[in-house]
């Protein structure tokens, strides 16, 4: 991750960001609108998602100070904009001439924007966030989509095993 921001842009690091806190996938993000953030309720309203369906994406503390920071809140409606044309980012550009080149230079290889949802999962999971949050959190539909994170919380079974009571035994049963 240090590699990489390296080798970003600086006028980049606040996309990177944001994609690292707040899980979104990469059209939700670059065709987000200021329209679609509440930034007093720490939300993103997102209409339509791949499903086609609607869901709210939480902000954390540093996504709301990120967007807060950006120089396109007063002055276009995408939230993330091209720093030439202060328009949307369009994702194949960015793809081909600012994404591939820095993994180029922070010699990363096969690092898609894809991953980077990927990595708020595991890390919402190795902060000990359980399974149906980060599900509802990523926006899948069910546990199943979530699942391959499970590995990561080392120790989950044990302690979900040690968590039961011991026995219940009712007065005078040891005289028994």
């Amino acid at each position: 991750e240090p590699r990489l921001y390296a080798a970003l842009p600086a006028r980049y690091h606040a996309l990177l960001t944001f994609a690292l806190q707040t899980g979104m996938r990469q059209a939700e993000q670059f065709g987000l609108t200021w329209p679609q953030l509440d930034l007093t309720a720490r939300v993103a309203r997102l209409p339509k998602t791949k499903d086609g369906k609607g869901r709210m994406v939480e902000l954390s503390d540093v996504a709301v100070a990120v967007v807060r920071g950006l120089p396109s809140r007063f002055r276009s409606e995408h939230v993330f904009v091209s720093p030439r044309t202060g328009r949307r980012l369009n994702p194949r550009n960015f793809y081909r001439r600012v994404w591939l080149p820095a993994l180029t230079v922070a010699k990363i290889n096969n690092l898609t924007w894809h991953d980077l949802r990927h990595t708020y999962a595991t890390r919402l999971v190795m902060a000990g966030t359980d399974l149906r949050t980060v599900a509802d959190l990523m926006g899948h539909q069910s546990l199943q989509m979530v699942m391959r994170y499970a590995h990561l919380v080392p120790g989950a079974r044990a302690k979900a095993v040690n968590q039961l009571p011991g026995p219940q035994m009712g007065p005078g049963a040891e005289d028994e």
